[in-house]
């Protein structure tokens, strides 16, 4: 019996590694499709996008979970206004994630999801009082200094990056206290936006200002995957967080970065300095460090 579930366990720990390699491996490439739906506009995209990970969404629970689990937030207003706070810090990151990738700024995008991580940390710090271990200081203190060699190299702000870890950090400590399942999470997180985001792409269609305008038939076509493209790697995660421990979910979360970066070089050949090796060479090593630190952590708790 004792085997069996040894078994069972081990069937589970490893359909959750693959979720958790498949959902970052999927969220890094992603970054390809985005580029793939040019000459569409970036704002036409995000509009298409919160509309479509609403529906998807919404059919997704509703498949999964019975229609009075999936809608019986709507009657408490205090959880529908934080669900719109969190839908409009989503909708930012998203929307300045989709810019900068079809502006060429994808190495941008991967500090900030490098950094993202550490910026979580500090405001676990501020407002959950959770404690700063001497690993996480390092990784903190390393990740500074990679920024400010950049800063100071370029003479401005890599506000891309910043702003990205930002809107993720508040938007992870706003969702801390959401228990709900993720497909209902981020259905309330887009249902509200979703019929302004209608509105608006009705407007620009009829306008001649659209994606119709410009896209082919095609590409269009890959235009209205995006809502699954959006749910499904929230799926596989999901699954992740359900069988794998809280170490090996973030440390696989920065494969995805990594393969934006690999991708950002080789194949969009963004301009790639020798100080911004420097400085990822810097913060890569502080996340080494936080790493090594939430191991010790974990394996303190069990």
């Amino acid at each position: 019996m004792n085997t069996q579930n040894s078994l069972e366990e081990k069937d589970s720990y490893k359909q959750g590694f693959a979720s958790a390699v498949g959902c970052s491996a999927f969220w890094g490439v992603m970054p390809v499709y985005w580029h793939m739906l040019r000459p569409i506009d970036s704002a036409v995209i995000i509009f298409y996008r919160i509309l479509l990970v609403a529906l998807v969404c919404m059919i997704a629970a509703l498949v999964k979970y019975k229609p009075a689990e999936v809608f019986a937030p709507m009657k408490d207003k205090k959880l529908v206004l934080t669900y719109i706070l969190v839908g409009a810090l989503i909708t930012a990151n998203w929307s300045i994630y989709i810019w900068a990738v079809n502006a060429d700024f994808v190495i941008q995008t991967c500090i900030g999801y490098y950094i993202e991580p550490l910026v979580v940390c500090v405001f676990g710090m501020i407002f959950f009082k959770e404690k700063l271990t001497k690993y996480k200081g390092i990784a903190l203190g390393l990740a500074c200094i990679g920024v400010a060699a950049v800063i100071i190299y370029f003479r401005e702000v890599p506000v891309i990056a910043i702003s990205l870890a930002l809107t993720f950090a508040i938007y992870a400590a706003m969702k801390k206290n959401l228990n709900k399942p993720p497909i209902i999470s981020l259905f309330y997180e887009t249902i509200f936006l979703a019929p302004f985001a209608l509105v608006v792409i009705i407007y620009l269609e009829t306008t001649g200002a659209g994606a119709l305008a410009v896209a082919s038939g095609g590409k269009y076509a890959l235009l209205m995957l995006c809502g699954l493209f959006t749910a499904f790697p929230l799926l596989l995660f999901a699954n992740a967080a359900n069988k794998v421990n809280l170490f090996v979910l973030g440390l696989t979360e920065y494969i995805s970065p990594t393969l934006s970066l690999i991708i950002s070089i080789f194949y969009f050949k963004e301009p790639f300095e020798q100080i911004q090796l420097i400085a990822f060479a810097i913060i890569w090593v502080g996340l080494v460090f936080f790493s090594y630190g939430e191991f010790k952590e974990y394996k303190a708790s069990k």
